[in-house]
C-alpha cells in the first residue's frame, strides 16, 4: 500500500521536466532546429583555450629539443677547445 501512495506523489524535478517539455512543444520547428544547431556548434567548436594549450605544448617541446642539443653541442665544443690548448 505504501508503494501506491508514493507513486502518486510526483517529485518537483519531474514536474519541472514536464513543464519544460510543454514549453518546448509550444515552440515552432524552426526555432527548435536553430536551438539544436546552436547547441551542437557550441559543443564541437574548438575553443581558444584548447588552441593555446596545443601551441604552448608545441613550443615547450621545441624549447626542450633546442636546450638538449644546445647543451650537448656546447659540452662537445668545450672538450675540443680543451684538447687544442694542450
Amino acid at each position: 500500500m505504501g508503494k501506491k501512495d508514493a507513486s502518486t506523489i510526483k517529485l518537483p524535478v519531474d514536474q519541472y521536466r514536464k513543464q519544460i517539455g510543454k514549453q518546448d512543444y509550444k515552440k515552432t520547428k524552426p526555432i527548435l532546429r536553430a536551438t539544436k544547431l546552436k547547441a551542437e556548434a557550441k559543443k564541437t567548436a574548438v575553443g581558444i583555450k584548447e588552441v593555446g594549450l596545443v601551441l604552448a605544448a608545441i613550443l615547450a617541446l621545441l624549447l626542450a629539443f633546442y636546450a638538449f642539443f644546445y647543451l650537448r653541442l656546447t659540452t662537445d665544443v668545450d672538450a675540443d677547445l680543451d684538447q687544442d690548448e694542450d
